[in-house]
């Protein structure tokens, strides 16, 4: 099967668990940000969690979007790399049961795993330890997939190790050579705070369509919102910017379209972003406006926070075919 969209990611195994507040800060964490953390990091925060209930999904930024694409009926793939561990085995049978195509391999270290704290502002912190993603490499990717797909996606953790932005930009070099669109999607402010001149450079001169929460993109271009959003859009070509709650932003050579938010009861806003960028890539292929495009976008994720975890709901197809009219 070939895919429509290929994704390149972190496949992670989310362990979901409530604390209040003052836990994050006595830990000294940014709420709301994904913190990079080392094994002995996660077994210590688990071991101040045992008492905890948890909820336990594959997820990872990448992945999430492709399982999202997968429920609306677009062919997508995930390539990344998994342990060869139990929790590799879950991951992998997860991903099938969304029919999302799995181009992952195994690694020697440990499947990844990303401790989601989750506050009663319904704000998420990830802690996330990376294990065998950190393994892979360009010689990891499969050949002519993404030649054959019409999206290549891919988010700003990838920067987090040397060999993980190799086997990126080699990706980015054969999607450009196959005429495959290139979808970044900057994935985290801390990211930004790590990398910036990087993906400034990047959505400058490789980038087709981009995704930034509002943060990022006051970071990426040190401007409030809306000049972020006029800065951007002159040196790509049509991105989107992610604004919560608040209404969202499209632009295209120029023009600025806003988009309005779904109001809804929020639970748990893990993978909000992640499953407004599959509903906006589903407007895209379908060729709806770009209007169309955000709002099924934003729909998505307002339903997606209805609920614990990062995915969708399950029947999200049929609650879209609803908004569309059909």
């Amino acid at each position: 099967m070939k895919v429509d969209v290929f994704g390149l990611g972190n496949p992670i195994i989310d362990i979901l668990v409530h604390v209040d507040g003052g836990f994050i800060e006595e830990l000294g964490l940014t709420k709301g940000a994904m913190h990079l953390i080392t094994e002995k990091d996660k077994n210590e925060l688990l071991n101040r969690l045992v008492k905890q209930k948890f909820e336990v999904e594959a997820g990872g930024s990448a992945p999430n979007t492709m399982a999202t694409l997968s429920l609306l009926g677009i062919n997508t793939g995930i390539a990344g790399k998994i342990g060869k561990d139990e929790l590799g085995d879950k991951y992998l049978s997860i991903i099938g049961s969304k029919n999302v195509k799995s181009y992952l391999k195994r690694g020697t270290s440990e499947t990844g795993t990303s401790i989601i704290l989750i506050t009663p502002d319904k704000e998420r912190t990830m802690n996330t330890y990376l294990g065998a993603c950190k393994e892979f490499g360009p010689e990891d990717l499969p050949p002519d997939s993404i030649e054959e797909a019409k999206i290549f996606y891919f988010t700003g953790y990838m920067w987090d190790t040397e060999n993980q932005k190799s086997a990126t930009m080699e990706g980015i070099k054969r999607a450009k050579k196959a005429g495959t669109q290139v979808v970044f999607d900057v994935a985290d402010p801390l990211a930004v705070e790590r990398y910036r001149e990087d993906f400034l450079n990047l959505i400058e001169n490789h980038v087709d369509i981009l995704f930034a929460n509002a943060a990022e993109a006051k970071m990426l271009m040190e401007k409030e919102l809306n000049m972020a959003v006029k800065e951007l859009s002159k040196i790509c070509k049509l991105g989107v910017i992610k604004n919560g709650e608040k209404n969202s932003f499209i632009f295209n050579e120029g023009e600025i379209i806003e988009v309005q938010s779904f109001k809804t009861d929020v639970v748990d806003t893990t993978g909000a972003g992640d499953n407004y960028a599959a509903g906006f890539l589903y407007g895209i292929l379908k060729g709806y406006s770009l209007r169309k495009c955000g709002e099924i976008a934003s729909f998505i994720a307002s339903k997606t926070i209805e609920k614990v975890g990062a995915h969708a709901p399950g029947n999200i197809a049929k609650l879209v075919k609803i908004l569309l009219g059909k």
